[in-house]
C-alpha cells in the first residue's frame, strides 16, 4: 500500500492489468478496514449502566399483563352473603341486641332510683333540721358540789307525723387554754339512750362534771363550755337507709361551784346576780 499507483496515462502495462491491480489493492484496503473495526470494537465494548439496566427492568415489570380472576371467587362471595342468612348468626345478633337493651334499661332504672333516693334523703334532712326543734332549757347545780344537771327539750313541729329519734350520749367540753377538753357526762336517773317516738315534745336530763384545771376564763369568773347533742332522725320506726344525723352544738359560760358572786360582779362591773350559765350563739 506504500507504493504509488501507476499513472494511467503513462506508458506501461495495458489497461486491463492496471484495473485488476487497482481492484486487488481496493480489496486489501477494505479487508484492513474490517480488521481495524473489529479491533476497535473489542477494545471499547458498549457497557450498559446500572441505572439504564434498572430502568429497563422496571419498564419490563410495569408492562401490562393479562391477569385472570380465579374461578372460585364467585363461589366464595356467594357463600359469604349466605352466612348472614344463617339462623345461628341471626340468633346471636338478636341476643347481643337484647343484652344491650337490658343493660340500658337497668342503667336508667338505677339512675332513677338513685335520684329518688337522693331526693328522699334531702327531704328527710330538711325535716330533721326544720321539723325537729332542740333546745337547751337550763343548767343547775347538783348537790355533790361539783356536777351539773342540764335539761334538753325536743319537739316535733312537723304535721306529717311522728319522728323517731335516736338519743345518743351528749358530749360536754370545757376550754382549757386553746383546746377543748371533754369531761364525763351521763344520762340522769330514768333516762336511757335509745329510740324515742316523738309526737309532740320530749324532755330529758344529762349530768356532767367539768373537773378541769386551768380552764379558760373568757369572761370574769366563768368557764367556757361546749355541749354537743348528736341525734339520729327517721320518719320510720324500722328505718333502712333513711336515717339522718342531727348535730346541735351549744356554747355557754358556766359559773363554777362555790364562785364568789360579789367578786364576779366587781370584775364584770355588773350589779346583777351572776347566773349559773350564760347561753351563747354557736361560734
Amino acid at each position: 500500500m506504500s507504493e504509488a499507483p501507476p499513472d494511467p496515462g503513462a506508458p506501461g502495462p495495458d489497461k486491463d492489468a492496471l484495473i485488476a491491480d487497482l481492484r486487488r489493492q481496493l480489496g486489501a484496503a477494505q479487508s484492513e478496514i474490517r480488521v481495524l473495526r473489529r479491533r476497535l470494537g473489542a477494545a471499547t465494548p458498549v457497557e450498559t449502566s446500572p441505572a439504564q439496566g434498572g430502568l429497563l427492568n422496571e419498564l419490563r415489570e410495569a408492562a401490562p399483563r393479562k391477569v385472570e380472576a380465579p374461578a372460585n371467587v364467585a363461589v366464595k362471595l356467594g357463600r359469604r352473603f349466605d352466612l348472614w342468612r344463617s339462623p345461628v348468626l341471626v340468633g346471636l345478633v338478636m341476643l347481643l341486641l337484647t343484652g344491650f337493651a337490658v343493660d340500658a334499661g337497668v342503667g336508667l332504672y338505677q339512675a332513677r332510683a338513685l335520684r329518688e333516693a337522693r331526693q328522699a334523703r334531702l327531704m328527710l334532712e330538711n325535716t330533721a333540721m326544720r321539723s325537729l326543734y332542740v333546745e337547751l332549757k337550763g343548767i343547775s347545780y347538783e348537790p355533790d358540789g361539783k356536777s351539773y344537771r342540764m335539761t334538753l327539750f325536743l319537739q316535733n313541729v312537723s304535721p306529717a307525723g311522728p319522728l323517731y329519734v335516736m338519743l345518743n350520749a351528749v358530749a360536754v367540753y370545757v376550754q382549757a387554754g386553746m383546746v377543748w377538753q371533754q369531761v364525763p357526762s351521763r344520762p340522769a336517773e330514768g333516762v336511757s339512750w335509745g329510740v324515742v317516738k316523738l309526737v309532740d315534745g320530749y324532755t330529758f336530763d344529762v349530768l356532767f362534771t367539768p373537773d378541769v384545771a386551768n380552764w379558760a376564763e373568757l369572761i370574769p369568773g366563768y368557764m367556757h363550755v361546749r355541749i354537743q347533742s348528736d341525734l339520729l332522725v327517721s320518719e320510720k320506726a324500722q328505718p333502712g337507709n333513711d336515717v339522718v344525723e342531727r348535730r346541735t352544738p351549744y356554747y355557754v359560760y358556766l359559773k363554777p361551784h362555790g364562785a364568789n358572786d360579789e367578786d364576779i360582779k366587781a370584775r364584770s362591773k355588773s350589779t346583777r346576780t351572776p347566773p349559773i350559765f350564760i347561753p351563747m350563739p354557736p361560734h
